[in-house]
């Protein structure tokens, strides 16, 4: 007989790892405890963790094909918001899910990664077409700011993937190792959440207030690239040292 929900639900939540040193508030403190409720669904279902990795990537790209199609109305930014902030959910739940069943894979991750990738890369530029398509911005130098948010969120995993990378040939742990988060470093980080990204679209039926909202976030995620630059080339130098 399969095992109950709840007893599921404390299995994964005993196996849980502490979060990673460089996780945002609402990744750690609200994706993380809804994707736990998702992978312990999933698990009851008998999905795999690559099957709710596609879930996950299915409700994003619903939720960018709405934004991109319907009108700048107050209920399709509820409808994207709900949409995206799902899928950043089932995203989170892939992974707890792999570790319920014992652990992962390394093609698991690959898909796992493979899919923000293209979240990431696709979700700045489908807000640049709604805008353009929707609005009354289309001739405005709005539209500047979902093409540098693109560039921003792009080098940013980008670095972020190459930085572990690199560390891992030297046998140095992550950047985002678990276990070394503080609650005041994951509020501050707030900002550069993707959370907190898919929330602002419930201010999309109001793209004035929407526009300024998002562009102090890309604001608060170019500092933190520029920041986080830095501390990365640093690290990666003090590797170079110490292998010469």
């Amino acid at each position: 007989m399969s095992e109950t929900f709840a007893v599921s639900y404390r299995r994964l939540a005993a196996a849980q790892k502490g979060h990673a040193r460089g996780a945002p508030g609402y990744s750690v403190y609200v994706n993380r405890r809804a994707g736990r409720v998702l992978a312990t669904l999933a698990h009851g279902w008998g999905l795999t963790p690559n099957q709710v990795t596609l879930v996950s990537a299915a409700h994003t790209l619903v939720g960018l094909v709405v934004l991109a199609v319907a009108p700048a109305q107050a209920w399709t930014g509820v409808v994207v918001a709900v949409l995206l902030a799902l899928g950043y959910a089932w995203d989170s739940a892939d992974g707890q899910l792999a570790r319920l069943r014992g652990g992962g894979s390394l093609a698991g991750e690959w898909l796992d990664h493979f899919v923000d990738a293209v979240k990431i890369a696709s979700l700045h530029l489908v807000v640049l077409v709604a805008l353009w398509l929707h609005t009354p911005y289309r001739e405005s130098a709005w539209l500047v700011v979902p093409l540098l948010f693109s560039v921003v969120a792009v080098v940013s995993f980008f670095g972020m993937l190459l930085n572990d990378l690199l560390k891992g040939k030297k046998g140095v742990a992550s950047t985002h190792a678990r276990g070394g988060g503080t609650f005041a470093r994951s509020m501050l980080l707030v900002p550069t959440d993707y959370g907190l990204l898919c929330l602002v679209f419930l201010l999309w039926g109001w793209t004035t207030g929407f526009l300024w909202v998002y562009t102090l976030l890309l604001v608060a995620n170019g500092a933190f690239l520029a920041l986080a630059t830095v501390k990365w080339f640093r690290e990666i130098r003090a590797l170079d040292r110490v292998a010469a």
